[in-house]
């Protein structure tokens, strides 16, 4: 089964549902590890490119690690639509610490929000995937890039190098330059600067960006606390026929304790 999908930026093309021989890239710890994972299954189920988008690529094939982060997800969406079909299920701990109950929630994958990449944004992304901002606080401004797959695989790494300052990280990497500021004082630079300025910026690389929303808002069953979660997204999303007997299992060694 394909179909023809449109993604935030305007990057169209056939994809078709996950095979059995698509397992292999999920199992493949390598690939795991190496975040690329996603660019396989992408390369395996796009068929067909009916238009690049902001994108040029030397053929016909697309070079996943040049897509933006939003669209690499929306596509990856889609496929595990058409795969399995829009329905979701998954289960997270409530947030409550007096509380903690298993919160077993379903959703509508297609009914996720997606914002599509502005026209100015486009034409940034094109001109070199430059974007200016000034800083409230600190009053510079500064030019940054959006996330694509090459961006994507190597930023875990930056973070696992320096867990403790996951934030500086990110702003590190993705901002290029300040101005009035030396290249080498950079990250001495983003490490200073006050929360609502690193909200700001946080903010700003999401205004200008786009994708698909994936935060949710979940009621506990038991306390009965609204929250938001992050929409799981691991072998489960997958391979969800596997997560449900793993849940089965959970559920009878709980009864049995």
């Amino acid at each position: 089964m394909a179909d023809i999908i449109s993604c935030p930026s305007g990057l169209a093309g056939r994809i078709r549902g996950m095979r059995v021989r698509e397992e292999r890239v999920l199992a493949d710890r390598k690939l795991a590890k190496s975040g690329g994972q996603v660019d396989e299954l992408l390369s395996a189920c796009w068929e067909e490119t009916q238009e690049a988008g902001p994108y040029t690529f030397a053929d016909t094939k697309v070079d996943w690690g040049k897509v933006l982060q939003g669209d690499r997800f929306y596509a990856l969406l889609q496929v595990r639509v058409l795969t399995y079909g829009p329905e979701y299920a998954f289960a997270v701990p409530c947030q409550a610490a007096t509380c903690r109950a298993r919160i077993d929630w379903e959703l509508d994958l297609t009914q996720l929000p997606v914002r599509s990449l502005s026209d100015a944004s486009r034409a940034a992304f094109m001109a070199g995937n430059r974007f200016e901002t000034t800083l409230p606080d600190a009053g510079k401004r500064v030019r940054f890039k959006l996330m694509t797959g090459e961006d994507e695989r190597r930023l875990p790494q930056l973070q696992r190098a320096a867990p403790e300052k996951l934030l500086s990280s990110v702003l590190a990497y993705r901002v290029q330059d300040v101005d009035g500021v030396d290249a080498r004082d950079k990250r001495r630079f983003l490490e200073d600067l006050t929360l609502r300025d690193a909200d700001y910026l946080v903010d700003e690389f999401d205004r200008v960006d786009c994708g698909v929303d994936t935060t949710l808002e979940v009621e506990c069953p038991e306390c009965f606390m609204r929250q938001e979660v992050e929409l799981p997204f691991d072998r489960g999303f997958f391979l969800p026929g596997q997560a449900r007997t793993a849940r089965r299992r959970e559920r009878s060694t709980s009864s049995q304790a």
